[in-house]
């Protein structure tokens, strides 16, 4: 608990009981459980939505960059580009273009 050792949580268990009275000791117990319980849940809500929203401007910038090396090729190559490269290359850009939309449909759930 907390990186606690044994004896400083039965040190803890002792004093709550003196403080709270042994009747009371079980209700706060619960009480604390339920509110551990939810605050775990929050920071592992919180951690999720935070790795999404990395990920989302990780892949934002990848497509900035995917979308200026496709113009830069188109501009300065196509002439020398065969079919299959041209292809190859749109089908890359297809396929990231997917992943993107399907991270940001993901990330307005």
């Amino acid at each position: 608990m907390f990186g606690m050792s044994l004896p400083e949580i039965i040190v803890i268990l002792v004093i709550a009981v003196l403080v709270l009275g042994p009747d009371k000791l079980p209700e706060a117990l619960v009480k604390f459980a339920k509110f551990f319980k939810y605050f775990k849940a929050q920071v592992s809500s919180a951690k999720s939505n935070f790795e999404q929203e990395v990920r989302i401007a990780e892949l934002k910038a990848d497509a900035a960059k995917l979308k200026s090396s496709v113009t830069d090729i188109s501009s300065n190559v196509r002439k020398k580009l065969t079919f299959e490269e041209l292809d190859e290359l749109k089908k890359s850009a297809s396929d990231f273009s997917a992943e993107l939309k399907n991270s940001l449909d993901f990330s307005q759930t």
